[in-house]
């Protein structure tokens, strides 16, 4: 029986690479065998790895530079370094870079499989750890909703760099749910049970978010009565979250460059310099390589933070998620709101999977929250956001099209939902106006639902 254990060996000499390959296949593992470090990290970015049999002696990229890459790697797979006799220093190295533990070749077979087994082991109970860490968050707090491929592909980030003291860059669109992700990788991690601290960096004026992040002393400034911590001080041994990190001062960035490369911090009019351990996760919603380039943000400070980048994707980008957020969020509200929740039905469903949502998961949050303070007990709830389809006048559909250069395909999915709309989803009624036969829209709706515009649960049988 395989194990389904993903093995990935890294060797020079093909002769090693034939040799187990062979031997773990027929234990039961999936292999892939590559020949240098560079094809390694490629191979570590573009499919999933449970273990890494790693040569230390490599062209290109050394087996200890591939280790040295470990904190912004996106796996999580247990690495085997494999080194010659009279070597072993190498193999105390590689183990300080993060290596699960070394093996002296030339190796035994049944020695090289029970290794194999026990980190593969290894790499298991962490991944179960991390999920229970998952879900089981404190009653009250929000989580990261989503069965979609990006949504998937954001857990697996998250779950890799939690666990790391890397400095983690969240971008993405407003309104996709930054800090979210921001505190699902500070539950995920060994400072779970210590603060999380986030600061929005837009929200303070410069003197004042100074004094906010680095503390200050006794009569350092007008109003400074008392000695004061700051909140980087305060997030010792958990998780300092910088919200839209972009809106920075070149005097801050500065000083926060400092703080981020000794990991001490000075107050505001004192001259101590004052250790503190704490993890720095930060987010914008602007491109910081162009703020780089344009000169508003520093260089040097960008890449300190760019150490383990995640991009949230936008809500139109992973549309098959509206359907459950949507619900996640009715009965969320419904409860806090002491109401009983209104129903979701399919043709909702349906609409609400076909807009675009510009505002993102907050758009789609607002909308509901004030849906179920509307429509309490009812049937559905009516889907009827301000927006060129939902508003009906074919006139503002095609000067959105205009506007936001929509496709063919697109601006006729548009209109055809838009007379769905107006028509109660009656396919017949739907038919006639557009001049067309039923099977014609049902065909189209069937496209529809299999390109992720409608749910699963939409009713597209024939009237």
């Amino acid at each position: 029986m395989r194990q389904a254990g993903h093995v990935l060996v890294v060797d020079d000499d093909e002769s090693v690479r034939l040799l187990l390959s062979d031997v773990l296949e027929e234990a039961g593992y999936d292999v892939h065998a590559v020949e240098d470090g560079q094809s390694a990290l490629q191979a570590l970015d573009e499919r999933p790895v449970d273990v890494v049999l790693l040569d230390l002696h490599l062209p290109k990229v050394s087996g200890l530079n591939v280790l040295a890459a470990l904190p912004s790697l996106r796996t999580d797979a247990r690495f085997v370094v494999m080194t010659a006799f009279g070597t072993v220093d190498s193999a105390v190295e590689a183990m300080k870079l993060g290596a699960y533990d070394y093996i002296r070749k030339p190796f035994d077979g049944d020695e090289l499989l029970l290794l194999v087994s026990r980190a593969l082991q290894d790499v298991r109970l962490r991944r179960e750890i991390v999920r229970l860490k998952s879900v089981t968050v404190p009653s009250g707090r929000q989580t990261m909703v989503g069965r979609s491929a990006p949504m998937q592909r954001l857990h697996r980030l998250v779950a890799r760099v939690a666990p790391t003291r890397a400095n983690v860059l969240i971008t993405g669109e407003t309104g996709t749910g930054k800090e979210l992700v921001a505190r699902a990788v500070h539950d995920m991690s060994d400072r779970a049970e210590r603060p999380f601290v986030p600061v929005n960096c837009s929200a303070l004026p410069e003197t004042l978010l100074e004094s906010e992040l680095f503390g200050h002393v006794k009569g350092s400034f007008t109003g400074a009565i008392e000695t004061r911590k700051g909140l980087i001080e305060e997030a010792a041994g958990g998780t300092l979250f910088l919200d839209e990190i972009s809106t920075l001062t070149e005097n801050i960035q500065v000083k926060l460059l400092r703080v981020v490369q000794d990991r001490r911090v000075q107050r505001v009019g004192g001259r101590a310099s004052l250790p503190v351990d704490f993890r720095l996760v930060v987010a914008t919603n602007v491109d910081l390589a162009a703020a780089v380039l344009d000169g508003s943000f520093r260089e040097d400070l960008y890449f300190r933070l760019n150490v383990f980048p995640i991009e949230v994707p936008p809500l139109r980008d992973r549309r098959e998620d509206v359907a459950l957020l949507a619900n996640h969020f009715r009965l969320r509200f419904a409860e806090e709101l002491g109401l009983e929740p209104p129903g979701l039905e399919a043709e909702t469903l349906a609409r609400l999977m076909a807009y675009d949502w510009p505002g993102n998961v907050r758009e789609l949050e607002n909308y509901i929250e004030r849906s179920v303070i509307m429509y309490p007990g009812e049937r559905t709830i009516p889907f009827d956001l301000p927006r060129a389809r939902q508003g009906g006048a074919v006139g503002d559909l095609f000067a959105s099209a205009s506007a936001n250069a929509w496709t063919l395909d697109r601006l006729e999915r548009e209109y055809i939902l838009s007379v769905l709309d107006r028509t109660r989803w009656q396919q017949a009624t739907a038919a006639e106006v557009l001049g067309v036969n039923r099977r014609t829209i049902y065909r189209k709706l069937k496209r529809y639902r299999e390109e992720g515009y409608l749910p699963d649960t939409a009713d597209l049988e024939m009237e």
